[in-house]
């Protein structure tokens, strides 16, 4: 992963501080230890630290059009960057490099704002158009690649991540009784809030752009779910579903360093590992970590799925050192989060990156092939069951993985209303926690009253 930084000026006479941009960008050296760039001009600044992935030679940023009119800084990657470059070298564009970087800059000339429409991939981008003296950040459809944000009477300040933002001394650091107030329910601070006041989260699949004295948010992707489908058509959509991953995972083996996989044994990371090896031309190399404690040790699961790839598969059992754990865990994240799954992640990364640049994951991928949580399955009853039928049938297909039960024996259930259960579920956690008397108590000494609650900041509404 890369990290930008930046802030934007209204006043074109207002320069931008470089000490000050430099000491946000290096906060993000962790993201990219490979090499900094910076871009400065009236009253604009942007910076960027680069983990080098594609082109390492050439792709080095901030990067410009032919004219050093466009400039931008990126972090994440565009998949079908090179059907792009093909369309826009058609229409004239000259490119100077090899990097999916380029396309970003050349599309925008060609498209606008909503060229971001056209791009497959995970990323964070922000792009400065000079004749327009206009800012453009754009965050990805699912929001895999982070954007944070805050807006000040002369301007706005942007960057991956929060501590970068905190270098800016012009960026108020109280923090958000509101927020704090949502973190107790949900055990995390829901878009596009975060537990400062003054700095936000640029919610997936929007864009915001930013000109003097006007700041405006645009969501450019939406997922529908039309309720439509025929049943007699389920081997056919399984087909596409099964086309549909090895694609994906074969746009996201483009890379000029070395790429690995996580290796749990759940039905996630055993997908993506088996369409690897489906399209890789060597043997794929997976990462599984185990515990001590047999209680929390997947690498039984692991390994059966390793030796029915032939995966290149290294192991490592650790013992949580939970004390000196969670202050490095709390200094990346920024803000509370209270997943768990942070601690096997964190050590799983760590493993990993000892043998390769980039690993694949099946983060949240089970909810679409067969794995929910219990309170889901309860939810969903036998709608949820009877899609699970159908949906372990294309785990099957990519490698015959895919387990009939959760880890204590229970059918699973899956649904394509998962996520949508999921927010009503946290929806009314809210409501139930904030109806408690307890909880009505500790609002009250953290004064989340309703004239605290009005002048909370809030983030430009949403086109």
């Amino acid at each position: 992963m890369c990290g930008i930084a930046g802030r934007f000026n209204f006043n074109a006479s207002h320069p931008v501080d470089r000490a000050r941009l430099a000491a946000m960008t290096t906060a993000l050296a962790h993201r990219g230890p490979d090499a900094d760039g910076y871009y400065v001009a009236d009253g604009i600044g942007l910076g960027h630290r680069r983990l080098s992935i594609i082109d390492l030679s050439t792709g080095d940023q901030p990067l410009s059009n032919e004219d050093g009119t466009i400039w931008t800084v990126f972090n994440g990657e565009i998949y079908n960057f090179a059907d792009l470059r093909k369309e826009l070298e058609a229409h004239g564009h000259v490119f100077r490099t090899h990097t999916d970087t380029e396309v970003i800059v050349h599309a925008y000339e060609q498209w606008g704002a909503d060229s971001v429409t056209r791009f497959r991939g995970m990323f964070a981008i922000a792009l400065w158009d000079a004749p327009r003296r206009r800012l453009l950040l754009v965050r990805d459809r699912l929001g895999i690649k982070p954007v944070y944000y805050s807006l000040l009477s002369s301007g706005i300040v942007f960057g991956s991540e929060i501590k970068a933002l905190l270098q800016d001394s012009d960026v108020p650091r109280d923090w958000s009784a509101e927020s704090l107030d949502a973190y107790l329910a949900l055990q995390y601070v829901p878009c596009p809030q975060t537990i400062y006041e003054a700095v936000f989260k640029l919610p997936p699949a929007h864009y915001l752009i930013a000109e003097p004295g006007r700041i405006s948010i645009k969501r450019y992707w939406d997922l529908p779910f039309t309720g439509t489908g025929e049943a007699a058509k389920e081997d056919e959509y399984l087909d596409q579903l099964e086309a549909l991953v090895a694609e994906a995972v074969k746009l996201r083996l483009i890379s000029d360093v070395p790429i690995g996989a996580f290796l749990s044994g759940g039905i996630d990371s055993s997908l993506v590992v088996a369409a690897m090896t489906k399209t890789s031309n060597s043997r794929v190399l997976t990462t599984s970590v185990g515990f001590a404690d047999e209680a929390f040790n997947e690498l039984a699961h692991a390994r059966v799925v390793a030796e029915q790839l032939k995966t290149e598969s290294h192991e490592c059992v650790v013992q949580p050192d939970i004390a000196d754990l969670l202050p490095k865990l709390a200094w990346h994240f920024d803000e509370p989060f209270a997943d768990s799954s942070a601690v096997p992640t964190y050590y799983v990364s760590k493993a990993a990156r000892e043998r390769v640049t980039v690993a694949l994951s099946g983060d949240g991928g089970g909810r679409i092939v067969g794995r929910l949580r219990a309170s889901s399955r309860r939810a969903l009853g036998a709608d949820g069951a009877a899609v699970a039928r159908i949906a372990r049938r294309p785990a099957g297909r990519l490698g015959g993985l895919a387990p009939a039960a959760d880890g204590e024996g229970r059918p699973i259930a899956a649904s394509p209303r998962a996520d949508a259960c999921r927010c009503l579920r946290e929806e009314a956690c809210v409501r139930s926690l904030r109806r408690r008397p307890a909880f009505d108590s500790l609002r009250a000494r953290l004064r989340v009253d309703g004239a605290r609650r009005r002048s909370i900041r809030q983030p430009p509404s949403s086109a």
